[in-house]
């Protein structure tokens, strides 16, 4: 594995917003009322029927543009990586030092799973008892594994983060983010994005940074008092 950290490449902004043709625009009403759906109900409550009911178009149209409902979710939640992907380059692209990069990857990943919770944990929720859901939530999860044990091994490097197995400990981190955007945002009322932030950071930079996070997480403390 590299030692320099690795750059996903995505798409900016997700693309159903990039061509504002006729079927782009039915793709995205498509969407929109799947996502809205699962804002109040599980997956295995919606049906194409109800789907399409909450457009202004017809139940055969869904199928010029998903195969199924499981191809909806997928897409969804590719829209979800997207964002958080686009806010991890922070980080992920060492365009900054470490400490600044990870406190802004951070913060975009909150904002993320506080606008599209309820789909992560849709598919979660589903995953379990399905199996192609459970290989999509695991491949979603997986993604993000590599990129930051790289991230990682290049702060192991220059002596800013201790000696460990990185990806291990990337997988523990992610999870841990999965874990808590879905609590915290995956149903209403949803938590305050601050105290959640809070939380993530502090760990992050503690498993990170040891060396400087209590400073960080100190003088932040004080300025907020």
């Amino acid at each position: 594995m590299s030692k320099g950290a690795k750059h996903v490449s995505v798409t900016h902004p997700s693309s159903r917003y990039m061509l504002p043709s006729k079927a782009a625009l039915t793709r995205s009403a498509i969407l929109d009322a799947g996502s809205e759906f699962l804002e109040t109900r599980p997956f295995r409550d919606l049906t194409v029927g109800i789907l399409m009911a909450a457009t202004e178009y017809s139940r055969p149209t869904f199928y010029l543009y998903f195969n199924d409902l499981h191809g909806l979710l997928e897409t969804l939640l590719d829209e979800v990586k997207e964002g958080i992907v686009e806010g991890a380059q922070a980080w992920l692209s060492n365009e900054s030092d470490g400490i600044p990069g990870l406190q802004r990857s951070l913060r975009s990943l909150v904002d993320v799973g506080y606008e599209h919770g309820t789909i992560l944990r849709a598919v979660s929720d589903a995953a379990p008892s399905d199996a192609r859901l459970e290989n999509v939530w695991e491949t979603f999860l997986n993604s993000f594994d590599e990129v930051v044990s790289a991230r990682i091994e290049q702060d192991q490097a220059i002596g800013v983060t201790p000696e460990f197995d990185p990806l291990p400990v990337a997988r523990a981190l992610n999870r841990m983010d999965a874990g808590i955007l879905i609590n915290a945002f995956g149903a209403y009322p949803k938590a305050e994005k601050e105290d959640v932030l809070s939380a993530i950071t502090r760990i992050w930079l503690a498993t990170l940074y040891p060396f400087d996070a209590e400073l960080v997480v100190g003088n932040k403390s004080k300025g907020s008092a």
